[in-house]
């Protein structure tokens, strides 16, 4: 008859010792590599949608000490059309919007919304007759109204941008405000950013006193976004930070950003 091979318990130290290295190996994780982020607002639209799950690369700017704004070791700068998350600079809440330009660069902006850099108009093509056939918005994701948040088709124009050949589409509203602004010269270590959807973003435009132009410093940024891994049209009711299973977007899942 075999011996029996005695049971050897955990020891206290031991088992703390295998849950703070978990828990390190996952906040490592976030804090050096990757972490996800959920679009709040429609800023972004249609790029990018509300209660779209994201992933974002911490890596791709630097990697900074732990809870600070200092970088530990400082990579490459973003580049026009990189679309980053960062920490407002009016407040500390997270934001999302698309960097258009860079240090030195001088940003300008037509009355009809349109954009310029360093002397130069943005090349935007409009795309005409879209609607809410997916055909008419190939090659692009199709967005619904209901995506829109606000409005219907009709109530935008629709435009194809190339920042630097990172080309997406932008909304203008058909009756949109007044856009004019300034020339602005971005100062060094900082980034001009907007929204997509230029009518509906509260972004580098208006970050300045008395909601004058202001570029988002360097320490302020978070990551890159890089591509959406879960979609939904609502949340659950009582649950508001988890996707409603019926009301999925199947085709936004594994959608890369640019």
């Amino acid at each position: 008859m075999a011996a029996k091979v005695p049971h050897k318990k955990a020891k206290l130290g031991e088992g703390f010792g295998s849950f703070f290295l978990a828990v390190l190996a996952i906040l490592s994780f976030r804090w050096l590599l990757f972490e996800p982020y959920v679009i709040p607002s429609g800023s972004m639209i249609p790029t990018l949608l509300i209660h779209d799950h994201i992933l974002i690369s911490k890596s791709s700017f630097g990697v900074r000490f732990p809870f600070t704004k200092y970088w530990l070791w400082e990579r490459d700068q973003p580049k026009r059309g990189d679309i980053v998350v960062f920490r407002g600079v009016e407040n500390d809440m997270f934001m999302i919007k698309r960097v258009v330009g860079l240090p030195g660069d001088k940003i300008e902006m037509s009355l009809d919304g349109f954009l310029t850099v360093n002397g130069e108009k943005v090349p935007t093509n409009p795309l005409t007759n879209v609607s809410a056939d997916p055909k008419t918005q190939e090659p692009y994701y199709a967005v619904t109204e209901g995506d829109l948040a606000s409005g219907e088709f009709s109530d935008y124009a629709f435009y194809e941008e190339d920042l630097m050949g990172v080309k997406h589409r932008m909304l203008l509203r058909k009756d949109g405000p007044g856009r004019y602004m300034e020339p602005y010269v971005v100062p060094d270590s900082h980034y001009f950013c907007m929204g997509d959807n230029r009518d509906s973003s509260h972004d580098s435009r208006r970050w300045g006193p008395g909601q004058s132009p202001a570029a988002l410093p360097k320490e302020h940024l978070v990551g890159k976004a890089l591509f959406v891994w879960l979609s939904c049209e609502e949340t659950l009711p009582y649950l508001p930070f988890l996707c409603n299973p019926i009301q999925l977007r199947w085709g936004r899942f594994g959608h890369a950003l640019k």
